[in-house]
């Protein structure tokens, strides 16, 4: 059993002011996803530019940051939001739901589409790979801050750990971090260096995450005020999970069949 590294959750103080870890993680995951947008957007018959990338970019990123605090409030820690209105501010002290970062970028990519003419699955596959990493990033982040605690587990697993509590216990976080963050990112960027049929990337993106996020969910403790949510093993993120994998199914087989049409029409 390993013991967990006592890691500062401030990288830096400044006197006046701290850096958290956890903040410069979401500052990592936003630099990659610029530079990877970039990348792509140099290729050949891409539809992008380098300013349409960084208008993207920032218009995903209060997307992911208004919705990710607003989401958890919601989801996850509704009833201490009507005790205590202001924790709604502290990202710092961690508590951001990708459910909720979810849907605040579907709106962030929708208002950019209107902007510069994109449908709104033009703008998600594009930017569908650019985001795994950052995912890896933010569980990065809860490891560093000792959050999300895995269950319980046999000592004799080497990679077991203890948080502090003396329970050789899963470090979920980084199943997480492994398979929503590096994973995902490997299956995204090969399957998408061929044209794919609008929605495709999408809905490989939705149907991948969500089944990484239920199965990784097994290992990871459920939030302590929440518990199981239902059947007494579901747990609140593997609940959200569900409709976006059926949902990622639902548009990869659209985009398919709709491909399928199109070169149909065009042969007769």
């Amino acid at each position: 059993m390993i013991k967990y590294p006592d890691i500062n959750p401030v990288a830096l103080d400044l006197g006046f002011a701290n850096i958290h870890w956890y903040g410069l993680m979401y500052l990592f995951a936003f630099l990659f996803a610029w530079w990877l947008g970039n990348y792509r957007a140099k290729q050949a018959e891409s539809g992008w530019n380098t300013d349409q990338v960084s208008d993207v970019i920032f218009y995903g990123a209060l997307g992911v940051i208004l919705g990710g605090r607003i989401g958890y409030i919601l989801f996850y820690n509704f009833d201490h939001f009507i005790d205590n209105p202001a924790i709604i501010i502290r990202i710092w002290e961690g508590g951001m739901s990708f459910h909720g970062g979810m849907l605040g970028v579907f709106l962030a990519l929708y208002l950019f589409g209107r902007k510069t003419g994109k449908t709104f699955f033009q703008v998600s596959d594009f930017i569908a790979p650019m985001v795994p990493l950052g995912l890896g990033f933010g569980r990065l982040g809860n490891f560093i801050n000792k959050e999300l605690w895995g269950r319980p587990v046999d000592s004799s697993i080497p990679w077991a750990l203890d948080y502090g509590d003396q329970i050789a216990r899963h470090p979920s976080s980084l199943y997480q971090a492994l398979s929503e963050g590096l994973l995902l990112f490997i299956i995204l960027f090969i399957y998408s260096r061929k044209p794919r049929p609008t929605m495709a990337v999408s809905g490989v993106f939705m149907m991948a995450y969500g089944s990484f996020r239920f199965i990784t969910e097994f290992y990871r403790i459920p939030d302590a005020h929440l518990g199981f949510v239902m059947f007494d093993w579901m747990t609140k993120g593997q609940q959200l999970s569900i409709p976006m994998i059926l949902f990622g199914i639902f548009i990869f087989v659209l985009a398919y069949r709709k491909d399928t049409e199109k070169h149909t029409t065009e042969k007769a």
